[in-house]
């Protein structure tokens, strides 16, 4: 029997998320030609037709849609028999593939990469920066090793590993219209005066639930797209939102009249790592995690906080 190899496997599931040879092609940095023919072998190897070519679209049959779905899973344990081989190894050295949310990313990862390569220079260390939900599902497919965000957030098979608390802070104009920083109420905001981040970013979820807003008629129906449009918002004084610790002393509030004020111990959002249940790096992660959290609490005394 001729049974497929992982490389064909990689490209189909990414045919299948694509729909698309060329994007495909670019995503498993490959030719597209290439790419092409490896997904003919691998239909010729399964005696199947997987995908229905046109001249402008790409479809996934549905024997396509069970075969990558089955793949995920195939490429998944072939992952874990990596992992296996790799356990005996020197912890944190070689490959180590983590996603990060874009509300951890910018704030993090300057002050951490370069004291990571200094004290583990055999680690190379591939980022992936997209939202939760994205970062949790290549988390789950193989693709990502581990993943730093932000808790609570409802996952499954996954264990996690607590790094530091990240508190929440009104964010607004030094001399907004909106409120009176010194004297803030959850309780008394005028409507369409919070501005927060869209659907899909958990910084939204996080802010709603620990900044106590129970009253929607505050949240603006306009929404940002990213962090960076959030502050130019806030800047010009459109409304006022709720930022973390580790957005305070950033570059991103640099050049702007943007002041934060602490609104009190409780309100904070958890950051952490998360892995698959039953890793054979487990303990590597934890390890990678007790690190982060060492230098995030040294960087933090540094600037007297």
């Amino acid at each position: 029997m001729n049974l497929p190899t992982v490389k064909q496997l990689r490209y189909f599931v990414a045919l299948e998320e694509k729909e698309h040879f060329g994007k495909a092609a670019e995503a498993c940095f490959v030719s597209q030609s290439a790419f092409s023919v490896a997904i003919k072998e691998l239909e010729s190897h399964l005696g199947a037709q997987l995908v229905d070519r046109t001249n402008k679209n790409v479809t996934i049959t549905r024997i396509g849609r069970e075969v990558a779905n089955q793949a995920r899973h195939c490429l998944r344990d072939i992952e874990y028999l990596a992992e296996v081989a790799r356990s005996n190894q020197e912890m944190l050295t070689g490959r180590l593939n983590m996603g990060v949310i874009p509300t951890i990313a910018p704030f993090v990862l300057p002050s951490l990469m370069p004291r990571l390569r200094e004290s583990f220079p055999d680690l190379q260390l591939y980022l992936r920066e997209d939202t939760t939900q994205s970062i949790y599902g290549r988390l789950m497919s193989g693709e990502l090793d581990v993943v730093l965000l932000a808790l609570p957030y409802k996952l499954s098979n996954v264990e996690t590993f607590t790094l530091f608390r990240d508190h929440f802070l009104l964010a607004c104009h030094k001399d907004t219209r909106f409120l009176d920083p010194t004297c803030y109420n959850f309780h008394s905001l005028p409507d369409e005066s919070v501005l927060l981040l869209e659907d899909g970013h958990c910084l939204r979820d996080h802010a709603l639930s620990a900044c106590k807003i129970q009253n929607q008629e505050t949240v603006s129906r306009f929404a940002a797209s990213s962090l960076y449009t959030l502050i130019e918002m806030v800047d010009s004084d459109i409304g006022i939102t709720y930022l973390t610790d580790m957005a305070k002393d950033s570059m991103i509030l640099r050049h702007t009249d943007i002041k934060t004020y602490p609104i009190g111990e409780q309100r904070y959002r958890d950051i952490g790592l998360a892995w698959r249940k039953g890793s054979a790096r487990g303990e590597e992660f934890k390890m990678l995690g007790e690190v982060i959290a060492t230098m995030h609490k040294e960087l933090f005394q540094s600037r007297g906080e």
